[in-house]
């Protein structure tokens, strides 16, 4: 199942993709709405049920409407940094033998299509392609061997990262939170259609259609079920968290000259099975 969370008329709603290759869905003030992504899965709610439910809606265009992130308020929003060997070596870093972890808050989300926003306080805006892991079953101590049954779906996240500003200290909170520089979309892929951990898939990141990064999920150092059982050994995990899974080799930081992202560039992200996110870039206002 492909799930689109999005607005029309300022209205929020949930679209579904049908069998027919379409998208249907409803409104939020429709009789019969099932709820957003982040209530159905707050509640435990099937999402085979809302699917069910929405493709009896009315049919949704996505090229007419607005996107929303895949989830506007995660519980949580966990990152994990130096994720692939090429990137850390690239930035300076001895590969960790252990995950790199940072948050974000949902105030820095945006969806698909919607401006990244170089801020007046820096020309360092970078990319980093990402695939996230969406958890629908909670839980402490999740042993790795069944860590994937924890989470619902897939989607993209583009980490755009104010690096100046990233490394002005030890931790990279600020660096990793101005608003409007977390891309989350364009849709959630639920698991059952994706192999195990998206192992197989590739991700691109392009930069005004030239190649900036290329991967495979494969080549992460903590795959996403590793990260679960270790994260969740200190946190206990609810569902509607997200892990934004890390991103390799290719930022703009590490190129001579290093490659910022400026008004007017468009920044995609694409990962096999799961889409593009593609976003523009503006300077802030």
């Amino acid at each position: 199942m492909r799930f689109a969370s999005f607005a029309e008329n300022g209205v929020n709603g949930l679209a579904v993709r049908t069998k027919a290759g379409g998208w249907a869905g409803l409104l939020e003030n429709a009789d019969g709405f099932p709820g957003s992504l982040e209530i159905l899965l707050s509640r435990g709610d099937s999402l085979n049920d809302a699917a069910t439910i929405l493709a009896r809606g009315k049919p949704v265009d996505l090229d007419r409407v607005t996107f929303l992130p895949v989830l506007s308020n995660p519980g949580k929003i966990i990152c994990v940094g130096l994720n692939y060997a090429d990137h850390s070596a690239e930035s300076g870093f001895k590969q960790p033998d252990y995950p790199t972890l940072f948050g974000r808050f949902n105030s820095s989300l945006i969806a698909h299509g919607a401006p990244i926003v170089r801020p007046k306080l820096s020309e360092q805006l970078d990319y980093e392609g990402e695939l996230v892991a969406v958890i629908g079953k909670g839980g402490r101590n999740i042993p790795k061997a069944r860590a994937l049954d924890h989470v619902v779906g897939y989607s993209i996240f583009n980490d755009a990262s104010i690096r100046d500003y990233q490394f002005k200290s030890p931790q990279w909170t600020m660096g990793k939170n101005f608003d409007d520089t977390g891309a989350f979309g364009p849709t959630l892929v639920t698991s059952d259609e994706l192999p195990p951990g998206c192992l197989g898939l590739k991700l691109v990141t392009r930069l005004n259609g030239k190649v900036v990064q290329s991967a495979m999920i494969d080549d992460m150092v903590f795959d996403v079920a590793t990260q679960i059982a270790l994260v969740s050994e200190a946190i206990t995990l609810s569902q509607g968290d997200i892990f934004v899974t890390g991103t390799p080799s290719g930022v703009g930081l590490a190129r001579k000259p290093p490659l910022w992202m400026k008004h007017g560039d468009i920044c995609e992200v694409e990962i096999d099975q799961l889409g593009i996110l593609r976003n523009p870039v503006v300077d802030q206002k």
